[in-house]
């Protein structure tokens, strides 16, 4: 049966928290959710009433995570989103049942074990299901029978021993029929077929309701059920090559992997794939012949005509439905894991180390359109050059217009008139060209100190053309203000990368493949997170990264820019009160994440929040001490005397307030580092198997994580070769942005496949050996090395921990290629074979297709 139409896009959770469904629930089911949720989370119900309470009133959560521990007993910002999350869903649910109660009621039809049903429900579709037989369908077969006066014939053939035939013998339609509403309706049983056909469904629509039945079925069918995907016609197979893996393919759908399912449903809605899910019918038919008791009733028409209405209810009711609910169950699941995935990636390459404030170069490479370059000063902003103009230049040094000479010299002047420290190239066309450039340069002049690293320029196009670019960069051309976004890249990731729809930054798993309100609403929370754990400086803050802070929106950061503009730089947080539409509430909840530095109160430029500076006064009255002797100063705080403090209060946390003195410019992203590359690998034609690189982690999936090594296409290393132990997640053991060593385990250059190791290499326990065998085997080794003809390792390109992205569409594309691992090379020894074996053991060919990756 073809899933065409069955598989729709279902959200499963409301992305903010439903208030307006907490004020229609009672307080036993609030106090049920609570409890619930303390259950799911592992804290306490005190902490989730506590946090619930804030939560309504309408604190934010990395507000209630910074200023609010000691109301909620110190729950952090990712136990708050995990409640935050559940809170919605679960207030959701109960006012789903609640309607769901109130509709059965109605009807007559609320028993006292449909009530257990639904208190017991734990998702939104198994309360669709429990409610299914009991949803008014006017117009179905069975509604049109009963109306007609065909129940009555029904029951006899339930109970009663007798044959169809006989049970409409006193049967006579009505003159008029009409629906539970009173209209007349138009039906048609005027021959014994159709009425036969009228009094089966009136039996079928009965059945549905043995929902424990159904469950045994839907249980048992689920072990057994896989999916099924076929091309969809033959001209489909050139343009849907990538999905060729699953051009005929079959799996067991409940150990189908989450990523595979996801290519299978691209696959569909490109219109490439047809799916089905194939199991049998005659085991699952003969459960409900037997429930009923069937093959017991007689005479043979009564129990040929029940046995054929059991088939009906088995393959035209049940087993649809059993389909669309297991698939669309596997599906809510399979996005609900890449949007995780997607989530914390972004989380972590906005995290990534800010090279600070240091005068950038910034370089977005090109060919035939020339290499764009502009610097900026160590605030962010363009630099201007003598002539009053913006430090920026277009230069084409390679083909066809190949004018080297003059390329080197614009870019010698941009570094020493303007005292470049750090030269940000994008890794884009021509990139490794373009750094082996600079870099002569920089070596031809011992007066410049600029270092050069290569940073992710992922969706720096999109900023260009953005509105926001074109405020900020209005006198630039578009393709100059890529340049200004790379080097601002590496000057603050956060600040910069919050500008970009994190879609267009290409490390996320299907993502356009998944409920796309729910990717959204989960990638503005890790954002939120992100840029309210460092904190902004609101006298150079954008209004992209300001509408990211607690309690702001888009508008309200907006008129924050425009009243620094027009009145100066904010002196004092306490001035954000004077600014439109940023009322007490908002200034509550964003004041302790907005810095003013070298303003009129120190404690503005620390994370001590407004509410608690009379706190902080009291403190230096009482011990004497001036605020520039605590700030930063472990030992001095912690002598302090904090008993008896007036300003103290349930809301102003004396300990949390002694951690923001003790860490006032606490930034709690790591160093900056950078990854060398090797300056005699820059392409793939360049890679041999067993070299060791060293690179970046760019993305990470469910089968394992991308790396770039600074040759244009990044590598897969399988999740089978992360390391010598078992690797559930990989994403508990590197992250995008890490630098890690990996071995070339194989490379197919035609295709643009790479397979890296990150396994530590063991050499192979040898066999004892005569002394010649010994020499031999050493004169081989020997060989092997003279004939790569390059050295073992080589300081090279620097790399920022930002992390290359390039591709990621790419590589999403070519996940849909998943294979599956039902197919894994057997591990047993094999005889010899050529070395260009695909399908040897820790070859690339192997290891795609482990991964799903190869034709």
């Amino acid at each position: 049966m073809s899933l065409t139409d069955t598989v729709t896009t279902q959200d499963t959770a409301n992305p903010a928290v439903n208030n307006s469904a907490a004020n229609a629930l009672d307080a036993k089911t609030t106090a049920a959710i609570h409890d619930k949720l303390a259950r799911d989370v592992g804290v306490k119900t005190a902490q989730v009433n506590a946090f619930v309470k804030l939560i309504d009133e309408g604190a934010t959560v990395p507000f209630i995570a910074r200023y609010r521990k000691e109301k909620t007993q110190g729950l952090d910002d990712t136990q708050l989103r995990a409640l935050e999350k559940a809170l919605s869903y679960e207030r959701d649910m109960a006012t789903r049942r609640l309607k769901i109660t109130q509709l059965l009621t109605s009807q007559g039809n609320l028993t006292d074990e449909l009530q257990a049903r639904i208190d017991k429900a734990t998702s939104k579709l198994e309360l669709e299901d429990i409610y299914l037989p009991y949803r008014p369908r006017r117009r179905s077969l069975a509604a049109k029978a009963r109306a007609a006066g065909l129940d009555v014939a029904a029951q006899k053939l339930k109970s009663e021993e007798i044959t169809p035939i006989a049970a409409l013998a006193d049967y006579e339609m009505p003159a008029t029929i009409t629906d539970d509403s009173g209209n007349e309706i138009e039906v048609d049983f005027a021959d014994t077929d159709k009425q036969l056909a009228g009094v089966q469904a009136i039996i079928i629509d009965e059945w549905t309701q043995a929902l424990d039945l159904l469950d045994t079925l839907r249980v048992g069918f689920a072990k057994t059920a896989t999916i099924n995907s076929a091309l969809a016609s033959e001209e489909k197979r050139e343009v849907g090559e990538k999905f060729s893996d699953y051009f005929e393919h079959s799996e067991p759908l409940a150990r189908l992997p989450n990523h595979r399912l996801l290519a299978m449903l691209r696959g569909r809605q490109e219109n490439v794939l047809v799916l089905k899910v194939a199991g049998e019918d005659a085991p699952f038919i003969e459960k409900i012949i037997n429930r009923f008791e069937l093959d017991a009733t007689a005479p043979a028409e009564r129990r040929e005509f029940l046995r054929e209405a059991a088939t009906s209810l088995w393959q035209d009711k049940w087993r649809p439905h059993i389909e669309h609910r297991l698939l669309t169950e596997r599906r809510l699941t399979a996005e609900a894991d890449a949007i995780d995935v997607f989530a914390n990636n972004l989380q972590h390459l906005l995290m990534a180390a800010p090279a600070g404030r240091k005068v950038i170069l910034g370089v977005d490479p090109g060919i035939r359109h020339g290499v764009k370059m502009a610097v900026i000063d160590d605030k962010g902003q363009v630099a201007i050059d003598a002539e009053g103009k913006p430090a920026t230049a277009t230069v084409y040094p390679f083909a066809p217009d190949n004018k080297m000479a003059e390329a080197k010299a614009v870019i010698h002047d941009l570094l020493k008139n303007h005292q470049v420290e750090l030269i940000a190239i994008g890794n884009g066309t021509a990139s490794r060209e373009t750094d082996a450039m600079i870099k002569t340069v920089i070596d031809a002049d011992a007066d410049i100190n600029a270092k050069a690293v290569v940073v992710n320029e992922s969706g720096a196009s999109v900023y260009s053309a953005s509105e926001l670019a074109s405020d900020e960069l209005s006198t630039l051309d578009v393709s100059l203000r890529g340049a200004v976004s790379i080097a601002r890249r590496l000057q603050d990731p956060l600040s910069e990368l919050v500008k970009v729809d994190p879609k267009a930054i290409g490390v996320g798993q299907y993502q356009h493949d998944v409920n796309q309100t729910q990717l959204a609403d989960s990638l503005d929370k890790v954002t939120q997170d992100c840029v309210n754990a460092v904190g902004v400086d609101v006298n150079t803050a954008s209004p992209a990264i300001l509408t990211h802070i607690a309690g702001l929106n888009r508008n309200v950061a907006q008129q924050i820019v425009n009243y620094r503009q027009e009145h100066g730089a904010f002196a004092s947080r306490e001035q954000l009160k004077a600014v439109p539409r940023l009322g007490v509430k908002t200034f509550e909840q964003a004041a302790g994440f907005l810095r003013v530095r070298d303003g009129d109160n120190p404690l503005d430029a620390t994370g001590v929040h407004p509410e608690s500076y009379a706190l902080v006064q009291e403190l230096l009255e009482k011990s004497g001490k001036s605020l520039e002797e605590l700030l930063g100063n472990d030992s001095t705080l912690n002598t302090l005397d904090t008993n008896n403090l007036t300003s103290a209060n349930d809301d102003v946390s004396v300990s949390a307030v002694i951690q923001e003195l003790a860490k006032p410019a606490h930034d709690p992203r790591p160093e900056f580092k950078t990854a060398n590359f090797r300056e005699d690998v820059s392409s793939i034609g360049d890679l041999e198997e067993g070299m060791t690189l060293e690179g970046v982690v760019t993305n990470v999936t469910a089968f394992g994580c991308f790396v770039d090594v600074g040759v244009h296409q990044d590598g897969l290393v399988h999740i089978s070769q992360m390391a010598n132990d078992f690797v559930e997640d990989p994403m508990n053991r590197v992250k995008p942005g890490d630098i890690v060593n990996v071995r070339v385990l194989s490379v197919d250059e035609k295709r643009g496949r790479i397979g890296f190791s990150m396994k530590p290499e063991v050499a192979p326990r040898a066999k004892p050996a005569t002394t010649a065998q010994a020499a031999d085997g050493e004169q081989k080794d020997n060989h092997r090395g003279a004939r790569s003809g390059k050295p073992a390792a080589r300081s090279g390109q620097n790399r920022a921990t930002g992390a290359d992205n390039r591709g990621g569409a790419r590589r999403e594309q070519s996940r849909g290629k998943d294979k599956p691992r039902n197919t894994r090379t057997d591990n047993k020894a094999a005889p010899a074979k050529p070395a260009k074996d695909d399908n040897k053991i820790g070859t690339l060919g192997a290891l795609l297709k482990e991964a799903g990756l190869k034709k």
